[in-house]
């Protein structure tokens, strides 16, 4: 009896692990947050398992009938739409379900979106903070006043209705000139990576028909302080570079 967390493609579904196809060929069911996308993804695959699901709507009511079901000998795999499970979409109360049944709990490595976004956005990643999505209404002001000093650079995910918005946000709370970038997209046929000040990030998408999935990273407030470089700049100042 085991609980495997499997990752699924973001978008190519050549992305899949060799690992997650055995673990999927080899659980006695599936439980997915959509059935109709991971039936796509399991075909493609030529899975065939009992697909059952699991998805944020349900999984309070869900979660004692698959800790249940697990004790009983059974061995699940969850997964999500896309990326890893538990990171911005359901997962975290069975995990923790299983733990406090001493079920064993097992997550593979394998795609998230936020990793790709940060690395190829040229930002610090030595540090960061991934903040997922904010608040829709109550509380976003009270989150993003709590960011307005954060140091590390600020990793989000959002949606393609409400990404103005929200770069606008950002440019009243980190300032218009606080390097950022936006990921849409990632790993599908059209990929994009913008990339540089907050102002001209709101000019580029307010000019365009936004779609697809999105990660917005922001540099954070460390890197800019003073007479510190902005990361687009081309230049450097020798000097600066001494009093480093």
């Amino acid at each position: 009896m085991k609980l495997y967390l499997v990752p699924t493609p973001i978008g190519n579904l050549d992305d899949i692990t060799l690992r997650a196809i055995k673990i999927l060929q080899s659980v006695d069911a599936i439980l997915a947050e959509d059935t109709r996308t991971s039936g796509v993804l399991l075909r493609h695959l030529a899975i065939s398992k009992p697909l059952h699901s699991y998805h944020i709507f349900n999984e309070h009511q869900t979660v004692q009938r698959i800790v249940d079901q697990i004790k009983g000998g059974k061995t699940l795999a969850l997964i999500s739409d896309a990326g890893t499970p538990g990171i911005s979409d359901p997962g975290f109360l069975l995990v923790r379900a299983c733990i406090q049944h001493d079920i064993p709990v097992e997550c593979l490595p394998g795609p998230t979106a936020f990793v790709p976004a940060l690395v190829n956005s040229g930002l610090p990643n030595d540090r960061f903070t991934f903040e997922g999505f904010l608040p829709h209404k109550k509380g976003r002001q009270t989150r993003l006043a709590e960011l307005a000093g954060e140091e590390r650079t600020m990793i989000f995910y959002e949606s393609p209705h409400r990404l103005l918005k929200t770069l606008g946000q950002f440019a009243d709370t980190f300032g218009p000139d606080r390097p950022a970038s936006v990921s849409r997209e990632l790993t599908k046929l059209f990929e994009e990576n913008r990339r540089g000040p907050l102002s001209e990030l709101i000019t580029y998408f307010g000019e365009k028909t936004i779609k697809g999935e999105l990660v917005v990273c922001v540099q954070g407030r460390e890197a800019v302080k003073g007479k510190a470089k902005r990361v687009y700049d081309t230049e450097r100042d020798e000097t600066e570079d001494e009093d480093e």
